[in-house]
């Protein structure tokens, strides 16, 4: 009888911690399956790459009407336009340095001035004026170019849990124009580039451009 007394305490006992273990092994495997479920709920944005970067920033370019490049003309490209036969100079004012410069059937079809007429009107300061230019717009239309995305980086916008931004370079498009007007829009006092910035954001499961500056 004392034994079966000493068996029943030690069921009683460790009988009970059994059952405790079992609990807490329960317990811990609910656990685990709940953070699993939020951790899975929460996963992190993809990673943004340099082509699909550069893929949304050419579309948002894309979708702007195509407008002509504007060009600055001046004391040099004045002269090539002659050269190429852009226009003619059809008036010499008195003072020897003021001039009308006519735009050729040929310089119309590569070429429009901002004022809408035909006519440049050439008018440097005096006759050693070096600095004088005139800007006209190349008649082929394009859009803008992105080019030479840098290292993309991790950002902080406002109303923005996820963001990214990248440094890149807007390039103007000169395809369409001719030979003697690209020659001319390399000249001192154009530029063609500019350091551009863009924003990204991560919403409804997509990178998206958010701003261009």
């Amino acid at each position: 009888m004392a034994e079966r007394g000493n068996l029943d305490r030690f069921c009683t006992v460790h009988g009970g911690k059994v059952r405790n273990t079992a609990k807490l092994f329960v317990l811990g495997t609910l656990s685990l399956l709940g953070a699993g479920l939020v951790l899975s709920g929460c996963k992190s944005a993809p990673d943004l790459s340099q082509a699909d970067a550069q893929a949304m920033i050419q579309a948002k370019y894309d979708a702007t009407p195509a407008v002509g490049a504007n060009i600055t003309v001046n004391e040099l490209g004045l002269g090539q336009g002659v050269t190429a036969k852009y226009w003619d100079r059809t008036k010499l004012y008195p003072n020897k340095f003021w001039a009308d410069f006519t735009l050729t059937p040929e310089g119309k079809k590569a070429v429009k001035l901002p004022d809408g007429s035909d006519v440049i009107k050439w008018r440097p300061l005096s006759e050693t004026d070096k600095s004088f230019s005139v800007i006209v717009a190349t008649a082929a239309a394009n859009h803008l170019r992105a080019h030479d995305l840098k290292e993309i980086q991790d950002e902080t916008l406002p109303g923005v849990a996820t963001a990214k931004g990248v440094q890149f370079t807007e390039g103007v498009n000169l395809d369409g124009v001719p030979a003697p007007v690209v020659n001319i829009a390399h000249n001192p006092g154009n530029k063609l580039s500019t350091k551009r910035h863009a924003d990204f954001a991560f919403e409804n499961g997509a990178w998206k451009l958010q701003s261009i500056e």
